[in-house]
This record gives C-alpha cells, sequence and structure tokens, in this order.
C-alpha cells in the first residue's frame, strides 16, 4: 500500500512509518527510519524507472533539485540521531493543511502543464526547494513525495503527472542519501527491510501504471485525500502522542 501511495502521489509514510512504528517495538526509532528508507528507496526506485519511460521531465530543473536534496537529506538523516523530530510536528501539520486548501481551492491548479521560469531561475528555485525538502526527507520524511509534487504544480507549474514523475528523481536521491548513512551507521534491520522491499516494489508499478492511464484529473484528486489523511494522523499523534 505504501509503495502504491507512494508512487502515485507521494505519503507512502504515511501508511508505513507509522506500521513499523507499530510493529517494531522497542527499536530505537533511527533504526525504524533506516528500515522504512530501506524499503522505500527500492520502490521508488522502480516506480522512477517507470515514470522515466513514459513521462517527460525537466531535466534542467529535476537534477540540480535532485542533488541539493541528495546533500541536504543526508544532513537530514544526522540530524535525525541527534535532535527530536517531535518538534517538527505542528509545523508539518500546519503547512500540509495550507496545501490542502490551496489545492481545493484553485480548481485548475496541476490540470495543464505550464512551466512558470526560465531554465535558469528554475535551477536555481530547485535548489532551494531540494535543500529544503531534502533536509526534510532525511530528518522526518512523512508528506515529503505530497509537498515535492505540489512544489512542482505550485511554484514550477507543473501538472501532477509531471510533478509526480519528477518529485520521484528527488525522492530518490534523498532515500539514497538517508540509505547510506543509516547503512553506514548501522540504523538498518536487514531482514525486515527485505521483505518490506519487496512489497514497495510490487505497490509502486501497480501506482506509477494507474497514475500514467488515469493523468492529472485523478491524480489531483488522489493527492487531496493523501494530503488529508496525513492531516489526520499528525494531528492525532499530536493529541495522543
Amino acid at each position: 500500500m505504501a509503495g502504491f501511495v507512494d508512487a502515485a502521489v507521494g505519503g507512502g509514510g504515511l501508511v508505513q512509518l507509522p506500521a513499523a512504528l507499530i510493529l517494531l517495538p522497542g527499536i530505537p526509532l533511527p533504526t525504524v527510519l533506516g528500515t522504512n528508507k530501506f524499503a522505500s528507496f527500492f520502490g521508488t526506485s522502480f516506480a522512477l524507472r517507470r515514470y522515466a519511460r513514459h513521462v517527460g521531465m525537466d531535466r534542467s530543473t529535476v537534477l540540480p533539485t535532485s542533488l541539493a536534496a541528495f546533500i541536504f537529506a543526508g544532513l537530514g538523516s544526522r540530524a535525525v540521531t541527534l535532535l527530536d523530530p517531535a518538534v517538527l510536528r505542528p509545523l508539518i501539520l500546519a503547512l500540509l493543511i495550507a496545501v490542502a486548501v490551496y489545492v481545493f481551492l484553485v480548481k485548475d491548479l496541476g490540470r495543464i502543464h505550464a512551466p512558470k521560469h526560465g531554465r535558469q531561475k528554475a535551477r536555481w528555485l530547485g535548489v532551494l526547494v531540494g535543500s529544503a525538502l531534502g533536509f526534510y526527507d532525511g530528518f522526518l520524511g512523512p508528506g515529503m513525495g505530497s509537498f515535492l509534487i505540489f512544489a512542482f504544480v505550485g511554484i514550477f507549474g507543473f501538472d501532477f503527472l509531471a510533478a509526480s514523475a519528477s518529485a520521484k528523481a528527488i525522492n530518490w536521491a534523498t532515500n539514497l542519501a538517508s540509505l547510506i548513512y543509516f547503512t553506514w551507521s548501522g540504523h538498518i534491520l536487514f531482514y525486515v527491510g527485505l521483505a518490506m522491499a519487496v512489497c514497495n516494489i510490487i505497490g509502486a508499478i501497480i501506482g506509477t501504471r494507474l497514475a500514467i492511464v488515469k493523468g492529472s484529473r485523478f491524480l489531483r484528486s488522489f493527492f487531496l485525500v493523501v494530503v488529508c489523511g496525513l492531516i489526520s494522523k499528525l494531528t492525532q499523534t499530536l493529541l495522543w502522542p
């Protein structure tokens, strides 16, 4: 389920991370996060491969965004071993509510692919977006795919299908950076992660196929459902930690 949701509109952490926290009691948080990243990396890899075959991506924007995200995701993964991720939850909740309201009210958002910026400006904006969201993904993660899609739709003017494809490239880079760090620091349960990875791949294959067939109109609605689910989960976490 996490692979399916994440491949289509991001937000697979809504499913996978809470499940990992419940089913791995007593395991340190960095190890749970590392195992989660291990599985997500493989699902994201297959999703990116399928999107690259069927959906055109603006490489001049996506590549610098991915590089910045890769670097800052490693820093975020390091920070999670030093800081409490719970301090970010109220801010993330507020941002998700703002995203959901904006997408709901702007009916035509993401239906037409109309890039807003020239190549040079798009590159620098990509570096800023990649740095901020890359750090967040390495540090905490849930909702990262949804934030990326919203950034590509709202900031860059992509349609939802192109945004989903582009988001997968950045997500792949952040997952790789986090995977490298968590592997090096010994925070991965490989016997659990391998089973999760296989299922993540299956979900990713189905999710990308559905996204490509159904297109941006469907993805907009699905995106709102996932963001509302993230809002509900974060609210529950804040009220009943």
